[in-house]
């Protein structure tokens, strides 16, 4: 993914209730997940086990109702809490009894039980609200995508304070049971399986269930007419690819290239180990954008991806995230280079089997392509700052990063660590440091320094840096 959110300081927002009571020192939630990056992120007080989101979205007029029911565990005790959300409520439970609400900054909602809430107890929250996505701005502009027959949720590193209230941090993964009821003649796509499909007086309904932790970033709505492929693995997983009727001239070029997920997601199981979750496929709505992302189970790609023909290196890419920066993901975002080192690096590798350069090749040519003095150099991929978050120094120095690590603990122990690392930390997160130590631990090797000098140093590795690493030097 190419695009960040900035979380603004202040923003005027519409109170809904009264503001709530003053609480008692200690017992009200963080409205921060403590994100230096995003400090709005996120959420304290509690752990979110289970999202339930029943929706109903009309295209023609962008209105979203909805009804979430959080299920969640209180990590202190709280007599206020927030959850991450724009959209107007209209009313909140908590355990049944309505609570008070009221909202701050540019999406806290801050919700007031009706009693105190103990530690460790277990809790359910209820959210009813409505709004029209595309018409919420926050500093400026909105993750909800409208297209000439619906609508699409895929933004990182936010994008669910747009359609869904959540503790909306890598950090808080849960699991989901997303239904939507759109006009029949539409489909509604989603992350997971598709449990079941009901059609009744005018409406049909499609229910999607991601049974695997998931960050909610990582979930996807997808509302408009679309031509849909189905398959199974080898394996037995269910395949699901959708294709906007509308792609024009991207229309085969996205088919010649998605409809290759299953060869692609079977090879990495090679790289990387077993595929982490229970189904397969992407989606390409017709919207303007030019990124894709590895939302879930089912990547969103903008058609502007298959402009110049196939492109099977960015299913490559979206897939391999689907074990580095979905099952392993990250501790906060200035761990991006777990996500995005890793994809682009899986990309030179499919590059090498399909015979078009090795990954050493393309190490070099990228190398050469950036003198001492280009700013490329002056990203740290290990914690590139908010601004550089997704600069393409994050993927390319941090693949070259893989490729230094690969020639100093040679191809056995390498791709021993590249399967290892997300069988190790499967459904979890995990930071830079964790790496670099498991990286240490596994190869019996002193890597510190290596890692510093690709990862932290904000200058091109020299000599004997790049020469120890395999690299070549510029002419």
């Amino acid at each position: 993914m190419h695009r960040r959110f900035i979380v603004p300081s202040a923003l005027a927002a519409t109170l809904l209730l009264a503001i709530p009571a003053a609480a008692a020192p200690g017992t009200v939630g963080a409205p921060g997940i403590g994100d230096p990056y995003y400090p709005a992120s996120g959420n304290g007080g509690y752990d979110v086990a289970h999202y339930d989101l029943r929706l109903k979205y009309q295209p023609t007029t962008d209105l979203l109702e909805g009804t979430a029911t959080i299920l969640a565990t209180t990590t202190q005790e709280l007599s206020r809490f927030n959850l991450d959300f724009g959209l107007d409520v209209s009313e909140v439970r908590v355990n049944g009894r309505k609570a008070r609400f009221a909202t701050s900054g540019d999406h806290e909602l801050e919700v007031t039980p009706a009693e105190k809430l103990a530690k460790g107890r277990a809790v359910s929250v209820v959210v009813r609200y409505a709004g029209k996505p595309s018409e919420l701005k926050i500093n400026g502009w909105t993750a909800w995508a409208r297209t000439p027959d619906g609508g699409v949720a895929a933004q990182e590193p936010e994008s669910a304070v747009w359609w869904y209230p959540s503790n909306d941090h890598p950090l808080d993964k849960a699991t989901y049971d997303v239904s939507v009821s759109v006009p029949d003649g539409t489909q509604a796509i989603s992350n997971g399986v598709l449990q079941s499909q009901s059609s009744k007086l005018g409406w049909t309904r499609f229910n999607w269930r991601s049974d695997k932790p998931q960050a909610t970033y990582l979930t996807t709505l997808a509302v408009g007419k679309f031509d849909i492929t189905t398959d199974r693995t080898a394996d037995g997983l269910p395949v699901l690819n959708a294709y906007s009727k509308d792609l024009g001239a991207n229309a085969g070029a996205a088919r010649a290239s998605i409809e290759r997920t299953t060869e692609v997601a079977e090879w990495l199981t090679e790289v990387f180990g077993p595929y982490p979750y229970n189904a397969l496929g992407g989606y390409v709505p017709n919207v303007t954008s030019g990124f894709a992302l590895e939302t879930q189970t089912r990547p969103f790609y903008s058609p502007k991806q298959f402009a110049n023909g196939a492109n099977v290196s960015v299913v490559v890419h979206e897939i391999a995230h689907q074990w580095y920066g979905n099952s392993v993901s990250v501790d906060g975002w200035k761990d991006i280079w777990i996500n995005e080192g890793f994809a682009r690096y899986s990309q030179w590798l499919w590059s090498e089997k399909e015979g078009e350069g090795t990954a050493q090749e393309l190490a070099d040519y990228t190398y050469a392509q950036h003198p001492a003095d280009d700013p490329f150099w002056k990203v740290k991929p290990g914690d590139p700052g908010p601004d550089n978050q997704f600069d393409i120094a994050v993927y390319d120095r941090g693949a070259l990063a893989l490729q230094a690590l690969r020639n100093e603990v040679g191809d056995e122990v390498f791709f021993e660590l590249l399967k290892g690392w997300p069988t190790e930390h499967a459904h979890g997160n995990a930071n830079v440091d964790d790496f670099v130590r498991y990286a240490e631990r596994v190869s019996g090797k002193p890597l510190a320094a290596l890692f510093d000098t690709w990862l932290y140093q904000p200058s091109r590795p020299a000599a004997p840096a790049a020469t120890d690493a395999g690299l070549a030097e510029a002419a």
